[in-house]
């Protein structure tokens, strides 16, 4: 079977966001086209609140779907569609922004933040589905392992476990993968997939040529059967994302990501208008 090797290495950019939230972009408008169905990947990691607690007011979303998961930290938040609540340690959200939606989210002061959102596009012909919330808790995440490893599925399957949760419009594998130092480890899924790993903690090599990247990096794979993962002497974790490519234009303006500049315009009109929830 063919194997993956390292296409692609993004350290991403210290950034401020929402009111003033203090995070890397790893992946970003810049990417798009590589990392495609993924748009974006926002990484949190600070034990100073005044980095975060700032948060993300409201604000609006269409055409995407956010994942947001957390190791460690509260972020609550809340909707134009009336929920509620609290993403806490090994929680994860995952947002159907569909045709519109309002909602912010606002981290609370804690020892430590440390997790990551990621963007997902959704399909042209779902852009405007219904908006909706799943909230993954750590009691439904099944997680799989031996001595060397443990893999917890947030979304699709590994070794025949399967996640609660599967991704509606984009069939999306995400995994948060632990090695123990000088741990092997395979992963075996579809080759035309887009699939790329952050590194969390540690560092890890991911083929023969490119040697130990270290933490706090995205690695895109290129296509192939099976991915290969041998861990440093210091152990790592790191987050697997894989789904197929939609190639299919791409219009973004800020929260809202559409196919054409025709519907970003509309949109904007919309949030002008007043008519933006549907």
């Amino acid at each position: 079977m063919a194997q993956r090797s390292v296409r692609k290495i993004v350290g991403g950019r210290t950034t401020y966001d929402g009111a003033g939230v203090k995070l890397v972009r790893v992946i970003g408008t810049r990417d798009v086209k590589d990392f495609d169905p993924f748009l974006m990947l926002d990484a949190f990691d600070s034990d100073n609140p005044d980095d975060y607690v700032k948060g993300f007011p409201w604000h609006p979303h269409r055409g995407i779907e956010t994942v947001t998961y957390l190791i460690h930290g509260d972020v609550e938040h809340g909707d134009s569609l009336g929920n509620s609540g609290s993403i806490l340690d090994g929680c994860c959200q995952w947002m159907t922004a569909g045709g519109g939606i309002l909602h912010q989210e606002m981290p609370q002061k804690t020892p430590r933040i440390l997790g990551t959102q990621l963007w997902i596009n959704l399909p042209a012909k779902d852009k405007m589905t219904q908006p909706a919330y799943r909230d993954i808790t750590p009691d439904v995440i099944p997680s799989t392992g031996d001595e060397m490893s443990q893999v917890k599925i947030i979304s699709g399957s590994y070794q025949g476990v399967s996640a609660s949760f599967q991704g509606d419009y984009v069939k999306t594998v995400y995994l948060d993968v632990t090695l123990k130092p000088g741990a092997h480890w395979e992963y075996e899924n579809d080759p035309e997939n887009t699939l790329f790993c952050y590194l969390v903690q540690g560092s890890a090599a991911f083929d023969e040529k490119t040697g130990e990247i270290p933490c706090q990096r995205a690695v895109l794979m290129s296509g192939g059967e099976t991915l290969s993962v041998n861990a440093s002497d210091d152990g790592v974790r790191f987050f697997l994302m894989s789904g197929r490519p939609l190639g299919e234009p791409i219009a973004w303006g800020g929260p809202i990501v559409m196919n054409t500049q025709e519907e970003l315009d509309q949109a904007f009109r919309e949030l002008d208008e007043g008519t933006f929830i549907r």
